[in-house]
């Protein structure tokens, strides 16, 4: 999408590409301002004959010609009504045209949203985000609404310049030389402009991205009492970007005016020289009539092609800025395979092979990397349950992000099923895997649509019984029965009707409701309470027993030793929930530790044991320190008798 080459290049390959796009659009638009360019010199030749034909005869007593004067009347009134049809219709066409390409720039953005990865997502500010879809977009077509009208009237100056020659060289050499000017003119204004406009467009990102982080951040600013540091924050972006608006004024203020007044000066260059050919006879008083109304008209034209200039340095920044994000790489490619199906929908196997994460570093040398993962094997059985711990900044996040593939690993492979994931079709996972971070979004809906992320009836949508079954999993039944219109409820803007460990509930119960064969919890209970967490878990081991049971049954089963139920990997913190898992990882600085159960790793990963007794370790230290202090009261108060 982006441009290349010289500044005229790129703003003539900028004009095309977007008339391409509505080609017959802008054929109708650019074909209407012909006709009206074409109808307008008409109307020059019209006055011409009027003038010779029937004003200067009638006011010389001729009565013919004063019997005439209805008849150029009816012509100007028809020229002037097709004039109106034809103003009318490049407007209405031009207008089309323009939200059209709006449209198109909205969904390419927002299509490259959803394609590029969240580490791109991590690194660009949703403020400048925004302002692409907004300020941007309206940036890059605002030279699309005199665009039409610019190039339909070169038929205009066409014709116009080829009357004037018919009628004397001189009058059309005088009437052509503001021409020139007027490009020495915008070349001038070109330079001063685009580096101006440049600036106020960054700084209507940096604006938008302040406002977003105060909406996003109102309850701490209220509940710290930062309101005066944030308006002030906010204050000084807004005076940058008032400064820099002004000084884009400044100058299309001063061009504006050149612009305008050229036609004014070339008429009066067209009636010096045409007083002068008078005296010498070349040229009769309807000739110079004729030249002048025609350049008086090729005011309208020149300021058309003013206002497209006027507006090609801001729609170069913002159709760049634009084509920065949608030509950005990182994109994850997708394959055509599918994940195999099994009988029951059984767990997914997962197997992590030599598994490295690399990312640019922040600052310092370029081309320096960081290396959050490296050398990781893990291999998870389809139906269990993995607790993935370790410290903080371990790996932990981006190991389990691998999984749900919101990046791709820098080495290694990540195999679903034995089916790497990089080759598998775009849906696929989502499909089967669902991802539940510890940050909650809820959408200002109904816990329903919270739930099914659908629309109430939608084809494919889950049943109201499945999601009571995902509510009741989540712990999350009751209270939601009750809330007034149970399934129907509103929840608010971001869930303001429910608790923190209640919005996470909710986003499990949306995980579950897809019935997922793997289900990653990254630290998704943080904020619910243990004993909840718990029969959370049990519940998910309870529901896995059942199915393998019925497909025992029924003879349906997956094999020998394989279990049925969703494969389960979360990253926790809490030991009783640990201790709750089939299988227990232990990551530390990017690299797998140790495997196995907790009592095995309790037994013999040192490491892992000061993790999970450090609770307990510092339970018992801060008892300590309450009997210490205790004790030296008491021995205080028995000083304090002594000495009295």
């Amino acid at each position: 999408m982006g441009l290349t080459g010289s500044r005229v290049r790129r703003s003539l390959a900028l004009m095309w590409r977007g008339m391409r796009s509505h080609p017959g659009i802008y054929a109708l638009a650019v074909g209407a301002s012909a006709i009206f360019g074409a109808l307008t010199v008409g109307v020059s030749r019209a006055v011409g004959w009027a003038t010779d034909a029937v004003v200067v005869p009638a006011i010389a007593g001729d009565e013919v010609a004063r019997d005439r004067v209805w008849l150029g009347g009816l012509v100007l009134a028809a020229v002037a009504l097709t004039l109106a049809l034809s103003v009318a219709g490049r407007r209405i066409w031009a207008g089309f045209g323009v939200v059209r390409i709006q449209a198109d720039h909205r969904t390419a953005l927002t299509r490259q949203y959803l394609r590029l990865p969240a580490s791109w997502h991590r690194a660009h500010p949703a403020g400048q985000l925004l302002n692409h879809t907004t300020s941007d977009t309206e940036a890059a077509t605002g030279v699309f609404n005199p665009l039409p009208f610019a190039l339909g009237v070169v038929v205009m100056i066409g014709v116009s310049i080829g009357m004037l020659l018919t009628i004397d060289p001189w009058l059309a050499l005088a009437a052509l030389a503001v021409i020139p000017v007027t490009v020495a003119v915008n070349a001038v204004y070109q330079r001063h402009m685009s580096p101006a406009v440049t600036r106020a467009q960054r700084l209507r990102g940096d604006v938008a991205d302040a406002a977003h982080e105060s909406f996003e951040a109102a309850l701490l600013v209220k509940s710290l009492g930062t309101e005066g540091r944030e308006e002030e924050r906010f204050d000084a972006r807004t005076q940058e970007l008032r400064a820099a608006n002004v000084r884009v004024g400044i100058v299309r203020s001063l061009f504006d005016p050149v612009i305008q007044t050229l036609p004014a000066v070339g008429t009066l260059l067209v009636l010096a020289i045409g007083t002068w050919r008078i005296s010498t006879g070349d040229v009769v008083a309807g000739d110079i009539v004729t030249a002048a109304y025609l350049l008086t008209m090729m005011t309208v034209p020149v300021q058309a092609f003013g206002w497209v200039l006027g507006e090609l340095p801001r729609a170069l920044v913002g159709y760049e800025r634009i084509a920065q994000v949608v030509d950005s790489t990182g994109a994850l490619a997708y394959g055509d395979a599918r994940l195999p199906q099994t009988p029951g929908q059984a767990g997914l196997a997962v197997r992590l092979d030599g598994v490295g994460v690399d990312v640019p570093a922040i600052s310092g040398a370029r081309g320096r990397t960081i290396t959050l993962l490296d050398s990781v094997d893990v291999d998870v059985e389809p139906g269990t349950t993995v607790a993935v711990v370790g410290t903080t900044g371990a790996g932990k996040t981006t190991l389990v992000s691998l999984l749900a593939r919101l990046s791709d690993p820098t080495r290694g492979h990540v195999l679903l099923d034995g089916v790497d994931a990089r080759t598998l079709a775009d849906g696929e996972i989502p499909a089967h895997v669902a991802f539940v971070t510890q940050t909650t979004f809820i959408f200002e809906d109904t816990v329903r649509g919270n739930v099914t992320l659908a629309d109430e009836g939608a084809p494919g949508a889950p049943s109201d019984d499945d999601v009571w079954e995902a509510l009741r999993l989540a712990r999350l039944e009751d209270t939601v029965r009750e809330l007034a219109g149970g399934l129907d409820a509103p929840l608010g803007e971001r869930g303001a009707n429910l608790s923190g460990g209640q919005r996470q509930r909710l986003a499990i119960a949306r995980a579950l409701v897809r019935a997922p064969r793997l289900l990653v919890l990254d630290d998704a209970t943080s904020a619910v309470d243990p004993r909840v967490e718990q029969e959370i878990l049990r519940g998910l081991a309870d529901r896995a027993d059942e199915r393998a049971a019925g497909q025992a049954a029924s003879g349906t089963g997956s094999g020998a030793g394989r279990r049925s139920g969703t494969t389960v990997i979360m990253v926790a913190y809490r030991m009783s929930s640990v201790a709750l898992a089939d299988r227990v990882i232990h990551v530390d600085g990017g690299r797998v530790v140790d495997t196995g159960t907790h009592d095995e790793l309790m037994a013999r990963d040192a490491g892992y044991r000061e993790l999970a007794t450090a609770y307990e370790v510092e339970t018992e230290r801060r008892e300590q320190e309450r009997a210490d202090a205790a004790a030296a009261g008491v021995l205080d108060d028995e000083l304090e008798e002594v000495a009295g």
